[in-house]
């Protein structure tokens, strides 16, 4: 949005980012995901309510604090989903957000480095490429879906979406290519636009049912910036809803019981709340090839020096999109994505030994939860109540998916490498025994949308072009205001959304 709207010199725009700049190193070296994880200086390292349905866990939610968002901490998969994702917004009563509509924008911004057809771009401010590098685990598990009778796909984001293949990724030359990479560096010496870090938004000003401006924590004071046209909030599913509620707006009651006088009564912030649960099932390897083998030493001086080797790999490197047995049309209902590491509690819990992972999560969920207030200070944590498995069909959708797993961990091409099964362990065979180790094991994919949605109905935020309903100067722009989760990773679709409402603006 920064750069667009700066562009051609029509707007003075300023850049508001909680964290600070982009400017570790891990954030640059795509394998260092691993670690950005945990690392709390760039991450907000949120934490839900305790999961009634997972028996009572507060499960860890990492967001991006710093320049570029979660797209400068993300595995960096370039995913869009699927068409009819869109059209379904679309026909949900947001005209314009078809796939039909959104495929322009998806290719304004793509840079493909391997693809050129008339789905992909090929100038685009965000580069997206093969990975140089992958682990010789990830070209198995594609063999393994192979021999279990599934498809295998080069491109997720082409006509057809199901399929096993390695995921192309945001990277240039072997870097991560954030937003702030992508489009914010470039723009970064323009007249017309100002960048403060470190500067959290407290709340939106409001005078006569218009946003005048907004109330900034800098250096430790409280100052005012008045706006001529709108304040675009693009905080994401977590911060964009706990803006408007501490400016006022949203459900009378709730907003009462915290002290804040209600400025524009709207239910729907903070609710409808959507992410990907996720679980995942580790195997131990008979052989040191994969990553947990390695040197974190060797493969950053690899990587520093001459930019490639495994410090290039974003980890995630293979995966797919498969129906399951109970799908109810004819999109994938599952996702996958193989690691050839193991992995436990967002890979902060280092386990001994040599292995794999595959992590299969439910695309659609039924599941709703909100965000909510836990006072009228800005700086304390929203409560987040995500509700997983709430929605009974959920579980049985996972389920499903934890046998597709095993039956990919199974085909013989792993015989070669298959050692002991670590979660859920070999054990774990019945309904029931796979069913409590979900409930005990599975995590957040990182995925959360829905918190400000599109639409007209009585919970809706905003307009099919992002403007809060009933008030004037504005917007919420990012995942938030997807009405229902795409069939994939979130971070191309929202990317789209920027695109699209900064058209929309500039043409205005």
């Amino acid at each position: 949005m920064a750069n667009r709207l700066s562009s051609g010199g029509r707007y003075s725009v300023l850049l508001v980012e909680a964290g600070g700049r982009d400017w570790h190193p891990l954030i640059h070296m795509p394998a260092g995901l691993a670690k950005l994880v945990g690392l709390k200086s760039i991450n907000w390292s949120y934490e839900t309510a305790p999961e009634t349905e997972l028996n009572n866990r507060r499960l860890y939610w990492p967001r991006g604090k710093v320049l570029g968002g979660s797209s400068s901490i993300n595995a960096m998969c370039y995913c869009r989903g699927h068409r009819k994702d869109y059209d379904h917004w679309r026909d949900l009563g947001n005209p314009g957000w078809g796939f039909d509509d959104v495929l322009p924008y998806f290719i304004k911004s793509e840079n493909n480095q391997r693809l050129h057809n008339c789905l992909h771009g090929n100038e685009g401010p965000l580069c997206v490429s093969d990975l140089s590098y992958t682990n010789p685990l990830s070209q198995v598990f594609l063999d393994a879906a192979k021999e279990c009778g599934f498809l295998l796909t080069d491109d997720f984001n082409g006509d057809h979406q199901r399929g096993f293949g390695f995921y192309q990724v945001t990277q240039k030359n072997n870097r991560r290519h954030s937003t702030a990479q992508a489009y914010l560096k470039p723009a970064r010496n323009r007249d017309n636009l100002t960048v403060w870090t470190k500067t959290s938004c407290q709340k939106v000003l409001l005078k006569d049912g218009r946003v005048t401006g907004v109330c900034l924590s800098r250096k430790g004071q409280s100052l005012e910036v008045k706006v001529n046209k709108e304040v675009i909030l693009s905080g994401g599913a977590i911060n964009s809803p706990q803006i408007l509620l501490l400016s006022g707006i949203g459900s009378k009651d709730e907003l009462t019981e915290y002290g804040i006088d209600c400025q524009h009564e709207l239910p729907g912030v903070g609710k409808n709340l959507q992410d990907h649960l996720d679980v995942c099932l580790v195997q131990r390897c008979q052989k040191k090839i994969t990553y947990d083998t390695l040197s974190d030493l060797v493969v950053a001086l690899n990587y520093y020096l001459f930019n490639k080797g495994p410090g290039t790999s974003n980890i995630a490197e293979a995966g797919g999109f498969w129906q399951s047995p109970l799908a109810n049309d004819d999109r994938p209902d599952l996702q996958f994505h193989f690691v050839p590491a193991m992995l436990d509690d967002h890979g902060r819990n280092r386990l001994k030994g040599s292995g794999y992972t595959m992590h299969m999560c439910v695309l659609r969920p039924e599941s709703r939860g909100q965000i909510t207030l836990r006072s009228k200070n800005p700086h304390e944590h929203p409560k987040i109540e995500a509700n997983y498995l709430s929605a009974p069909d959920d579980l049985g959708l996972m389920l499903a998916g934890f046998k597709l797993q095993r039956q990919i961990f199974g085909a013989k091409v792993f015989d070669h490498y298959r050692a002991s099964e670590v979660f859920p362990g070999e054990d774990v065979n019945t309904d029931q025994e796979i069913i409590e180790f979900i409930r005990n094991k599975a995590e957040s994919i990182y995925h959360p949308i829905g918190t400000c949605k599109m639409g007209n109905d009585s919970m809706a935020v905003v307009n099919n072009h992002l403007q809060v309903h009933g008030l004037q100067g504005l917007r919420v722009v990012d995942a938030s205001v997807m009405p229902t989760l795409v069939s994939g990773n979130t971070n191309a679709p929202t990317v789209m959304i920027a695109e699209k409402i900064s058209d929309h603006m500039m043409r205005q």
